[in-house]
């Protein structure tokens, strides 16, 4: 209770426990937790059930997405849009990386056509935003499908999730605690380069890790795979910021407590995806 000026007892209302810098802590790791309970145990039941999380998780991004474009009057075409999404994971897994092309470029002439249906008006504007879309998010996630493929693909998705979180983990610490000089103070403000120092300690250090006693790599491979997660994962979450600022809106959404909307947990993740297999690709090639 608190005493107004008045001399009467007001209730306090007592709010969520945030951190420093801004988030709801508690309830970002009670997500973060069940999210990763999620993966491991489809990675350890049955491996085509990732498949089926990655599809459900872009397929709710996209929604999100799609409803904050709508917002500011542009209309990429859905139904495509969405059934294109998971032709392009489907045939990823059953194809690999020709599937994905093949798919990709089938989902982008289906949305173009499909958009022809409402005339003329903002065509070249909500064609190019929804050919972004689907590169930014079904086409990136699809690389995250490409690495659950292989023999030891549980193991590669396992290095590439965590070694992404720790680059969260690593940026947000030091972040707090050290950061003085922001790296993007019109699109990130929060986001500093001591922050990225962290990411890139912690990701260097889990890549090495996973790339020596998981992987059979060598110590060096797995530090410059960590710094290469840790890079895209900043740019990945600097573009979304970007993607934010010039939608004027502070999340995508509020599916997730402490986190914001699905999508705003997908922009680190999706570039890494790619950035991932490229690297385990070359460092460590599947058998």
């Amino acid at each position: 209770m608190a005493i107004s000026d008045r001399g009467t007892t007001q209730p306090v209302t007592q709010s969520p426990t945030r951190s420093r810098a801004g988030r709801d802590l508690g309830a970002a790791i009670a997500v973060g937790v069940v999210l990763a309970a999620v993966v491991l145990a489809t990675l350890a039941l049955y491996r085509p059930g990732f498949v089926i999380v990655v599809g459900v998780a872009v397929l709710i991004s996209l929604w999100e997405l799609v409803r904050a474009l709508e917002s500011r009057d542009v209309r990429p075409p859905t139904v495509p849009l969405l059934v294109g999404a998971i032709s392009m994971l489907a045939l990823t897994y059953l194809r690999g990386s020709e599937g994905l092309v093949v798919a990709f470029i089938l989902t982008v002439l289906a949305c173009i056509v499909w958009r022809l249906a409402d005339g003329a008006r903002n065509y070249l504007r909500d064609v190019s935003t929804t050919v972004f879309v689907v590169m930014y998010v079904p086409l990136l996630a699809g690389f995250a499908v490409l690495l659950v493929i292989p023999q030891d693909g549980a193991a590669r998705v396992i290095a590439f999730i965590t070694t992404v979180v720790c680059s969260d983990v690593g940026g947000y610490a030091a972040g707090v605690f050290l950061g003085r000089h922001p790296m993007a103070a019109s699109v990130s403000p929060k986001k500093t380069w001591e922050g990225f120092a962290g990411s890139a300690v912690l990701s260097a250090l889990a890549g090495a890790l996973f790339l020596t006693l998981a992987l059979g790599g060598v110590w060096w491979q797995g530090v410059l795979y960590g710094l290469a997660i840790a890079a895209a994962a900043t740019l990945g979450d600097l573009g979304e910021s970007m993607i934010k600022r010039d939608l004027g809106l502070k999340d995508m959404g509020s599916l997730l407590p402490g986190h914001g909307g699905l999508m705003d947990r997908m922009d680190s993740l999706l570039p890494t995806a790619a950035v991932a297999w490229l690297l385990l690709s070359v460092f460590v090639p599947p058998a």
